[in-house]
């Protein structure tokens, strides 16, 4: 264990103990008399003298303590020298046992030897060990923490020190916190970090400098574990500018994962709702502890490790030991059990794995506990089959809990025995009301009761009642006696392994089936074994009529998912004699429009029609649609959706794949998305597309048992196979010709029926023949060279790949926004893209803390790019208030609400930001921009400030009177004219000028020319006035002079919380009668020099983004710290 450091005194030290390693800077020692065969007395001795000198009685055996080269307090034992007499060291470390103490040694060469040599001051190395050991102690003691439920007390002591220190609204929960470093270049930063729902977090105060990062994990593009010249092992965090590593943890394993977590389901949250649903337990971000992100990691590996559907939720992990007759002994291994399922698995990877849906389960007892078979319990499900579980803890709570669970799965699905059957069938047969009356499984049968079949019949009697391949047979090239041995051959392997591992899908699934499935799967055999791999057996049977009555709700209706539909039915395997007539293609359109009814988030995507036909051909129209449902929706998630995110993420994982198996590829091809670009079809329809189907249905035969990870190493083995001719190719387009050939050429000579062209079969139109490649063989090889990665270890690489995918579409969509605006705007391109980032961040921070939460209605990734993000009135404010130049203290707010309104065209209360940036454009010079009051609508022959010269005064209304004609003459007639101001929108603009030159350095000097304007433009709309009552005009001026009725919409200077309607408060005679016209309002400013300067001066863009960067936060979380005293001023009224 870690101690507080304390000053030990070495004097005659050696005679208590001996020095068994040593560095220079931490000594390892061992309490003399301690494991020596031979020192029974001098043990004695030293023991007696602990007892005398010690108030414990005992002293812990080992101890390692700290010195410092070059210090006063320093002994030269590590070279071997005798001790000072007087010299003091630090013992920071004790253990009971060689291995304890060994651990400690081993963190401080890891984490602690190599930094300290950076460090010139040698006292600076003693200050910076033990306050690293302190924190080591501290985090000892507060690693579970972060859970409230277990030490309240300290982690609200913590909770306190996070918010005085970040200062973040209390909707920012902290999740959990943990000692470590944060490097900055070679220097390390002691201080701790700080995980919570929206951010990452760090503080360090060391050596009177104070350190503060803030992380947002919507910003993080990249986490990952890595090493440095000074460390073996640090967290890196890389956002858009900056890499930051992390190190010195006491349990790194664990804080990565915690980090992963958060990361993972903050980014999903914010930025990939689109198909994005949380667990029950994380649908309230304020309510996330750090039980419940580890409790999510398991059930993700859980789901994940045995394809359950996502909403299956674990309960316990328990270790256990399962008989395995098949090899006479009792398996070691975990036993998982969630809502509807018991799952095994056994430590050894490949041994043995079994799911035992709580559907096929008829009882669970409790057996007598003996010493050779220790706390058993006993599974028994329908075919007359036992489990036998031992040697686990807590078996009274266990089986208690799985019999209320199997008790509600019962009640939900009845089932029905029928006892008519032989025993020696060894199957359960139970009655359902499924579409699909006979699904037999070698010996196995599910059948419907007579009347349910019969009535199903009645009710969709269009439905294709056998697999299409029963359907439309053909006979291959071999000999028919050829076909029938080798079929057969396989036929019988699969029945002895029926007969020993079990034939139902609670069959043990060991490392002999995985070798049976790469052989090829009997095609009698294949749609029936497809079921029970993915399980889309346990859905079938517990949804009866579910299909049909998906069929009858969705028949003739059209839109624009099944004009899609239609448009590709006659794409899907047109080779294949089954779907060259209408029997197919009915079954098609029915199974795909019927999906698309129940998975409206999903609908149709491209390459579900070439996968869909494939399991038409092997199952039967029912069976093929919940084999479809088990693919898209937990074998391949997130794949077949709008931005097939599913699908990025593991063509990004299988990038890194390549990297680490193929080196000399991937050095060749230094842009592996090529490669991706090629391979995306080899993910989305498993080579269906790309390889003749006798070969590409083996395919699909590992990718049932194996899920993805049998297409990640296929893909392997594929580009192994193709290594050297790939390295040769000279650009991307050979690569895709050697690939594509090759593939093209991929046989299946066991196959009964004849060979099927793929779709890309004009690539090997070659003068030689080509060399062909046996499916068996390729797909063999992939098991043995590339058939190492573990589940976990791919689905750690898709957590972390995620991140990049997602981070990648935000830029494309920042790219394409940025695409569009920057030919629009007068601001350099540099500073739009901060402004973008400013944008972005202020609606990111609404939904960090407002409630509800804008997410869904603000955040769309189907819509357009520009569209994506949007704000609302108060958070333009805020932005407005951050780099507009027009802040005017208490005014602000006023003149936000206002250029709001007039951005938000479609009154929808939102805007986007193109029209964001469009107000800020008015404001900013540059050399290659115009001033709006230099447009050609206002350039005239005429000086814009008219002089006094000898204190004369000047005829204003003769001078205005013709700077109006002039604008007349040469306004652009193609331009819209804007509606003429009545007198109360004319004090309301008034009013907002007044309140743009509040605070300004000239206030005085504006103030009194906008008091000239605005006499000027009183009179001119008195003069109008008048006119208009005599029924006259005067022929020069007489159009500007007309007066028009404001239009309804016109309520941008309205008063906050009125509607346009406010505006008939007034008589309509006064709206009607005294107007001024946009032109009359320009030729009165121009006549000011001081507005004219106010208007054209510059903007420093920059200094107003560095600013904005810096005070977002404190911006937003003054507003909500001000809002919640409000609240609760409110409740204590």
């Amino acid at each position: 264990m870690w101690l507080k450091p304390e000053e030990v005194l070495l004097k005659n030290a050696l005679k208590l103990w001996v020095t068994q390693k040593s560095s220079c800077y931490f000594i390892l020692q061992r309490r003399r008399g301690h494991g020596e065969g031979g020192g029974r007395l001098t043990g004695r001795l030293v023991g007696a003298l602990d007892a005398v000198l010690d108030s414990n009685a005992r002293v812990a055996p080992f101890r390692i303590l700290l010195q410092v080269p070059g210090s006063q307090v320093y002994s030269p034992i590590a070279c071997g020298e005798l001790l000072n007499g007087s010299d003091v060291y630090w013992a920071i470390a004790t253990g009971a046992t060689l291995e304890e103490i060994n651990q400690h040694w081993d963190w401080l060469e890891q984490n602690l030897l190599h930094t300290l040599s950076v460090f010139d001051n040698k006292d600076d190395i003693a200050s910076f060990v033990k306050g690293k050991v302190k924190a080591l102690i501290a985090e000892e003691t507060s690693s579970r923490l972060a859970e409230q439920e277990e030490e309240p007390e300290k982690f609200r002591e913590a909770l306190v020190k996070f918010e005085a220190r970040f200062n973040f609204p209390e909707a920012e929960k902290l999740v959990t916190y943990y000692s470590c470093c944060c490097w900055k270049g070679r220097v390390p930063r002691q201080g701790w970090l700080y995980l919570s729902i929206n951010h990452l977090c760090f503080y360090s105060f060391f050596l009177g400098k104070e350190l503060k990062l803030v992380v947002p994990w919507v910003d993080i593009q990249k986490l990952e574990r890595t090493s440095n010249v000074f460390l073996t092992d640090t967290i890196r965090i890389t956002t858009q500018n900056k890499e930051r590593d992390f190190s010195m943890f006491l349990n790194l394993d664990e804080v990565f994962k915690v980090m992963e977590q958060l990361a993972d389901v903050t980014l999903r949250r914010l930025l990939d709702n689109e198909v994005f649903d949380l667990d029950p337990d994380l649908q309230e971000p304020s309510q996330i502890t750090k039980r419940d992100l580890e409790a999510r990691a398991q059930n993700e590996f859980f789901r994940a490790f045995f394809r359950l559907p996502r909403k299956e939720k674990l309960h316990a992990v328990v270790d256990c030991s399962l008989w395995t007759p098949f090899s006479r002994c009792h398996t070691a291994g975990r036993m998982f059990t969630s809502d509807s399922y018991i799952c095994f698995a056994s430590r050894e990877d490949g041994c043995c794995k079994i799911v035992l849906p709580l559907r096929e389960v008829v009882s669970i007892e409790k057996m007598e506990d003996t010493s050779l078979l220790p706390h058993p319990i006993i599974v028994s499900i329908r075919s007359k089959v036992a489990f036998q579980f031992i040697e686990l803890r807590d078996r009274d709570s266990l089986v208690e809990a799985l019999l209320v669970r199997l008790k509600q799965v019962h009640a939900n699905h009845p089932v029905h025995y029928d006892t008519s059957v032989d025993d020696d069938m060894a199957s359960p047969v139970f009655h359902s009301t499924s579409m699909c009356g006979d699904h037999r499984f070698g010996d196995l049968e599910m059948v419907s009761s007579q009347s349910s079949e019969e009535s199903e019949k009645e009710k969709s009697p269009l439905l294709h009642p056998d697999a299409l391949v029963t359907a439309f047979q053909q006979s291959g090239s071999q000999s028919p006696d050829s076909q029938m041995s080798r079929e057969q051959i396989k036929i019988s392997l699969w029945n002895d392994h029926f007969v020993e591992y079990g034939r139902t899908v609670c069959m043990f699934r060991t490392e002999k089936i995985r070798k049976l499935v790469a052989m090829g799967i009997p095609e009698s055999l294949r749609g029936r074994l497809w079921l029970l791999f993915s399980d889309a057996v346990t859905d079938l049977a517990s949804h009866p009529g579910y299909y049909g009555n998906l069929v009858e709700e969705s028949l003739g209706k059209c839109c624009l998912v099944t004009e899609e539909i239609e448009r590709d039915l006659h794409r899907s395997l047109p080779e294949h004699p089954a779907f060259q007539n209408e029997t197919g293609i009915a079954a098609l359109r029915r199974v795909l429009t019927a999906y698309a009814h129940r998975n409206p988030k999903i609908g149709y995507c491209q390459s579900m029609n070439i996968l869909t036909s494939v399991l038409l051909l092997y199952a039967k129209e029912e069976e093929a649609f919940w084999l479809l449902v088990a693919v898209c929706e937990r074998m391949l998630p997130d794949y077949f959706n709008h931005r097939v995110i599913g699908a990025q993420v593991d063509q990004s994982v299988f990038e890194e794949l390549i990297k680490g198996h193929l080196p000399e590829l991937a050095e060749h091809m230094n842009d592996l998305s090529a490669l991706a670009s090629v391979s995306l079809s080899w993910f989305l329809t498993l080579f269906l597309s790309i390889m003749p189907l006798e070969s590409a249905v083996n395919v699909v035969d590992c990718f049932f048992y194996d899920g993805i990870k049998a297409i990640f190493q296929l893909g392997l083995a594929v580009l192994e196979a193709n290594a050297e001719d790939l390295c040769s190719s000279k650009d991307d387009g050979q690569a895709l010709m050697i690939l594509s050939r090759f593939l093209d050429h991929i046989k299946n000579e066991d196959s009964p029926g004849p060979p099927v062209g793929s779709h890309h079969a004009f690539f090997s139109d070659d003068q030689e023949p080509y060399p062909v490649t046996d499916i068996s063989d390729l797909i063999r090889d992939s098991y043995e060279k590339f058939g190492d990665q573990s589940v976990e270890q791919i689905e750690h690489l898709r957590y972390k790949h995620r991140i990049r995918v997602l981070q990648g579409h935000e830029d494309t969509t920042k790219q394409n926004v940025l695409r569009v605006v920057i030919p629009e705007v007068s601001i350099l391109p540099e500073d739009l893209e901060e402004l973008y980032d400013l944008f972005k961040r202020e609606h990111m921070m609404s939904c960090y803390w407002e409630q509800p939460r804008p997410t869904a209605s603000r955040h769309d990734p189907s819509r357009p790019y520009a569209e994506q993000y949007r704000i609302d009135a108060r958070q333009f404010a805020h932005l407005f208030q951050l780099v507009s130049p027009w802040t005017c203290g208490a005014h602000t707010e006023i003149l936000a609400e206002r250029t709001f309104r007039l951005l938000d065209d479609n009154m929808d209360q939102l805007i986007e930001f193109k029209a964001f940036v469009s107000c800020l454009a008015l404001t900013e010079n540059d050399r290659d921009s115009q001033s709006p009051l230099k447009n050609p609508l206002l350039s005239t022959s005429r000086p814009l400030v008219f002089g006094k010269p000898n204190g004369d005064a000047v005829d204003y209304q003769k001078q205005l009177k013709q700077m109006i004609k002039d604008l007349a003459k040469e306004k652009d007639k193609t331009e819209k004219e804007l509606p003429k101001m009545s007198q109360r929108e004319f004090i309301q603009f008034c009013k907002t000028l007044y309140s743009m030159f509040h605070e300004d350095p000239e206030e005085n000097d504006l103030y009194q020319a906008i008091a000239t304007v605005t006499t000027l433009l009183l009179q001119i709309g008195e003069v109008g006035q008048r006119s208009s009552s005599s029924g006259s005009c005067s022929q020069e001026c007489g159009e500007e002079l007309r007066a028009s009725a404001p239009s309804p919409e016109d309520s941008v200077f309205a008063d906050t919380g009125k509607t346009p309607q406010d505006s008939q408060a007034f008589p309509e005679e006064a709206q009607a009668d005294w107007t001024v016209s946009l032109e009359h309002i320009l030729a009165s400013l121009l006549t000011e020099q001081s507005l004219v300067n106010f208007f054209e001066k510059p903007l420093d863009m920059k200094s107003k983004l560095e600013n904005a960067k810096i005070n977002q936060y404190n911006l937003k979380t003054s507003e909500m710290s001000h809002q919640s005293q409000s609240e609760l001023k409110l409740s204590n009224l």
